[in-house]
């Protein structure tokens, strides 16, 4: 699975990495280089941070969705509470709540990917 890290926190991005080793990972610092990485490379997964300088999670899921209706976007973030809402009204999947454990990221790719198969048979 390929997956899209999109946060301007290098040490989460380093983490989430560590914790997806065995998947296929990419990493942007900002919205703008989220958008176009995904453009490139099509992940089957985006982790997107709400929170971040210029092109913040929102305004960068609302453009991924426009360049790809079917992009499965999740946020982490640990404005759930305030911002998550925010996210899901523009498309998000779900959210994740920083900080979260390996286990429950685990859990989320598996439940994407059990998706992703029933949608292709």
């Amino acid at each position: 699975m390929k997956i899209l890290i999109v946060d301007d926190d290098e040490s989460i991005r380093e983490i989430v990495k560590i914790m997806l080793k065995e998947h296929e990972v990419f990493e942007a610092a900002s919205g703008l280089e989220g958008l176009e990485l995904y453009k490139k490379i099509k992940p089957d997964l985006v982790l997107m941070d709400i929170s971040m300088p210029g092109m913040d999670g929102v305004e960068t899921t609302r453009e991924i969705l426009r360049f790809d209706p079917n992009a499965i976007i999740v946020g982490i973030t640990a404005f759930a509470r305030s911002r998550g809402k925010e996210l899901l009204n523009a498309g998000a999947k779900g959210i994740l709540e920083k900080p979260f454990t390996k286990k429950t990221l685990k859990e989320l790719i598996e439940q994407i990917e059990a998706k992703s198969m029933v949608n292709k048979n």
